[in-house]
């Protein structure tokens, strides 16, 4: 337990409700504004991805002992089901028993809000945050930007409000301010496929479902109901892309071309299609996260990322975890908590949102290539025989809580590894061999 302080979290979110758990778990007072309404009393629908909970994530859940009533809410996925145009085949994640767990989004946020009112934290929906006294951890709330504000004051304000944040809005007009923010030239929009009459799931409930294309593809993410989340990432511009399919008619006939096994799970595409928004996928980076021992930012508000490792959330519930430790750490000394818990996050969020950008690849065109799923046959033999010695990296990524930044270097490694297998001769049928088994080795040894 700290000195109780007064203290604001800006931003209703994931991250902002499971941060404002563990703020009330060290003993402060907390409060946490959010410009939208109250999620748990409006329809929440059109612009979602679904969540893909791992490791990372039920550690920082299972801190605080809330991670069992999120798991009534997760349906595991242990596999990929990868939809090529003609056939259809699985991929295991990791090892046996690992999985990553779909959840609904909108379902999660309403949770942890219940969750963390339970903690005791209050809630003001509705506020619109304009601006923030950094000196003071004053903020400025109002009904429009140019109208009158009302001031709160607090002992510490801490930015969760999301990619395009309020407080660190403010945050970068200090001097000596990093901030960088790239979108992609693809977009994203949600689609459904529907349950069963029975409440059944029309697909594998247990995999995670992906149809890649190249320059586009579609996923599927289970949920409780028996329907499943669609997301369709598309260019915004060119031959295929969400600016040349103009009428109903062009979206089902893309459809029957490209994903012609979807058609009969998606009875209302065309309608979802031209009903739900089109929207933006940003990497956005920034430093320092910190404003003396007054305000902090955590989560999209410092690293937003792209989706395509589903680490977004898992990564911001990370930066509870170690903001945590750092509490347990340095108790009251808040300067040294915040030094040490940006100087420790910051590599580590630049390195999953270089693993995120590079996922889309893999995801996108190398899950249909036949040496990829090769490689991946290989290392997973290999894994098998040798865990001390390899862990793929997605399995360092997702069913670890090693740091990102190591996963990406020991990644890179890997990789030039298998490149080097792949080249030998005959490869396709010598790759489960004592001779391939024994060249990895000598190749791991000559580091």
């Amino acid at each position: 337990m700290q000195t109780p302080l007064k203290i604001a979290v800006v931003g209703s979110g994931l991250v902002g409700s499971l941060l404002a758990i563990y703020l009330k778990k060290a003993g402060h007072t907390v409060h946490v504004y959010d410009r939208s309404p109250d999620i748990r009393k409006i329809n929440f629908s059109g612009r979602s991805i679904n969540l893909a909970m791992s490791n990372r994530g039920w550690k920082a859940l299972d801190g605080v002992g809330v991670g069992d009533s999120v798991r009534e809410i997760a349906i595991p996925m242990d596999k990929r089901a990868i939809h090529l145009v003609d056939k259809l085949n699985f991929q295991n994640y990791g090892q046996e028993g690992e999985s990553i767990y779909s959840i609904s989004r909108g379902t999660l946020n309403r949770k942890m809000i219940d969750l963390a009112e339970q903690a005791g934290a209050e809630f003001f929906f509705e506020q619109k945050i304009w601006d923030v006294t950094l000196s003071d951890a004053t903020l400025h709330i109002g009904e429009t930007e140019r109208g009158e504000w009302e001031e709160k004051k607090f002992d510490m304000v801490f930015g969760a409000d999301g990619a395009f944040s309020r407080i660190r809005h403010r945050m970068q007009r200090q001097s000596m301010f990093n901030y960088s923010q790239e979108f992609l030239n693809m977009g994203y929009k949600e689609l459904n496929i529907p349950a069963n009459a029975d409440a059944t799931h029309k697909l594998d409930k247990n995999s995670f479902h992906i149809w890649p294309r190249g320059e586009y593809m579609l996923i599927a993410l289970p949920n409780l109901d028996g329907s499943f989340t669609c997301t369709l990432f598309m260019p915004f511009e060119g031959e295929n892309s969400f600016a040349s399919l103009t009428d109903r008619k062009m979206v089902e006939n893309f459809f029957e071309k490209n994903f012609p096994d979807s058609i009969e799970v998606i009875p209302e595409l065309a309608n979802d299609f031209f009903k739900n928004p089109t929207s933006t996928l940003v990497t956005m980076k920034c430093f320092p996260w910190t404003y003396e021992d007054k305000i902090a930012l955590i989560g999209d508000a410092c690293h937003a990322i792209v989706p395509f490792y589903g680490q977004g959330m898992n990564a911001g519930f990370e930066d509870i975890t170690v903001l945590y430790e750092m509490i347990e750490k340095y108790g009251d000394d808040w300067k040294k908590v915040f030094s040490e818990y940006q100087i420790s996050r910051k590599p580590n969020t630049d390195a999953i949102a270089e693993l995120s950008y590079r996922n889309f690849m893999e995801m996108s065109t190398k899950t249909a290539d036949e040496k990829f799923l090769l490689q991946k046959k290989i290392e997973k033999a290999f894994s098998d025989k040798h865990p001390d010695k390899w862990i793929p990296l997605y399995s360092r990524v997702t069913f670890s809580e090693r740091p990102y930044a190591e996963a990406l270097a020991i990644g890179d490694f890997q990789n030039g590894i298998m490149e080097e297998i792949l080249r030998l001769d005959n490869i396709e049928a010598i790759w489960n061999t004592p001779e391939v088994e024994n060249k990895i080795l000598a190749l791991l040894e000559n580091v």
